[in-house]
């Protein structure tokens, strides 16, 4: 009998010890697995995206190489053309008494002669051009810069539709439970339990839809930034409140004096001046200056002479009128270029005011709907009303959140293309 104690003691023993190893095995696992998770995500503030997009986005590196496209054109403008040098040996043969036959040599170099007054304007032309595309590039710096705002405030929005439907997932089913015990005890007709689980389900999957959404999001922002990013990411921030804006005609002053957009159009009609008077100084023959040095059995001959062509055929009409119709267009696209963008601001300062206007009101119905549920779940208690009401106020609700979430971004969102009509970034990066 001891034995067969003693025997039952230690497999109740040993038994012990494999749960106790096995739910440590379990909780290393658990544990290993949350570090990893933890090591693989990372929270990503506007800041920090707004860092990675200036370092690593394709659209700043084309935008820097654009740059460096223009300043080697700089250096071809400097640059001189290349001498001719023409090198020939041949053999003469005698056709009559007393000449000698015998090798021939020749050399000869040439070398066009660059004037000043085409030099200079073919300069003025190329230093046009870079600030054709430095203009440029300003101009996708803000551009990248607010894409980046753009869809990280998305991100936020959408991360805040989804708490706000998981949150009403969590009050639907506590009036889900609480219909069910009235159900159960017969205060209440089975209908409600059923009007109760269908909003749940339609809840459920309104969640399902949110979350979606900050998946599609997140991917925007992905793809805004253009650096790379880990598998896990999480937007930390909040929408601004209380944003102050200049009024209209402050902002299209501010526009006019800083916008790229608008200097990259002035420059484009400075370079379409410049290669006019580039095109009409080229009308000038420019002369080409020769040496060579002749020799055969008989006799050794040095030559210096100038080679002057003579715009007889073509006086470059076609490539002068070209210049000036670039004229037109470019100043045409300029002014084009300032309606647009005076349009742009006008929009985005109607979109501000209106969507700040929404959030105001919105922000004194969210305190009444939340005060008129609260009086309907306090009546649903005591018996006096039904379910519906209680779901009709939450549903109320949850609307109201939802428009003040929307108005709240639609106010970012107006902000954001006002600050990139502003040029704000590049100013402060100035």
């Amino acid at each position: 009998m001891k034995c067969i104690a003693s025997r039952s003691t230690w497999v109740a023993y040993t038994g012990e010890r494999q749960q106790f190893y096995r739910a440590g095995a379990w909780l290393f696992f658990a544990l290993s697995l949350f570090v990893s998770i933890a090591a693989t995500a990372e929270t990503l503030t506007l800041d920090r995206a707004l860092e990675l997009a200036e370092r690593g986005s394709p659209r700043l590196r084309g935008a820097d190489a654009m740059v460096a496209q223009a300043r080697s054109g700089i250096v071809v403008s400097h640059q001189y053309p290349n001498p001719e040098i023409e090198i020939a040996a041949g053999q003469t043969r005698a056709r009559v008494i007393g000449a000698l036959p015998g090798s021939t040599q020749s050399l000869s170099i040439s070398q066009t002669v660059d004037l000043p007054s085409i030099r200079e304007p073919r300069r003025r032309t190329a230093e046009a051009g870079l600030a054709v595309s430095e203009h440029a590039r300003n101009e996708i710096i803000i551009s990248v810069l607010a894409d980046v705002r753009q869809t990280f405030y998305e991100a936020l929005r959408r991360r805040a539709e989804l708490e706000l439907a998981e949150d009403t997932v969590k009050l639907l089913q506590q009036v889900r439970n609480r219909v069910e015990v009235r159900v159960r005890v017969g205060e209440a007709p089975r209908f409600e339990l059923l009007r109760a689980d269908s909003e749940l389900l339609v809840a459920v999957s309104a969640t399902e839809r949110a979350r979606l959404r900050v998946s599609q999001a997140i991917a925007e922002l992905r793809q805004a930034i253009g650096a790379p990013l880990p598998a896990e990411l999480t937007p930390e921030g909040e929408l601004s409140a209380g944003i102050l804006v200049p009024e209209l005609p402050s902002l299209r002053d501010q526009m006019n004096a800083r916008h790229p957009g608008l200097a990259q159009a002035r420059a484009q009609v400075e370079q379409a001046r410049r290669r006019i008077e580039t095109e009409r100084a080229l009308r000038t023959p420019q002369p080409i200056v020769r040496a060579g040095f002749d020799q055969d059995p008989e006799l050794r001959q040095w030559r210096i002479g100038v080679a002057l062509p003579v715009p007889i055929w073509n006086r470059r009409e076609g490539q002068v009128g070209e210049a000036i119709a670039g004229l037109t267009l470019a100043e045409q696209a300029f002014e084009q270029r300032r309606v647009e963008l005076d349009a742009l601001l006008e929009a985005a300062y109607s979109r501000y005011r209106i969507a700040s206007r929404q959030a105001n009101t919105l922000k004194s119905v969210v305190s009444q709907a939340e005060a008129a549920l609260q009086v309907a779940e306090a009546a649903y208690r005591f018996g006096e009303r039904g379910i519906f009401e209680v779901i009709d106020g939450q549903r109320t609700l949850r609307t109201v959140r939802l428009e003040l979430l929307n108005a709240r971004f639609d106010q970012q969102a107006a902000w954001i293309d006002l600050e990139r009509m502003r040029a704000t970034d590049l100013g402060s990066k100035q």
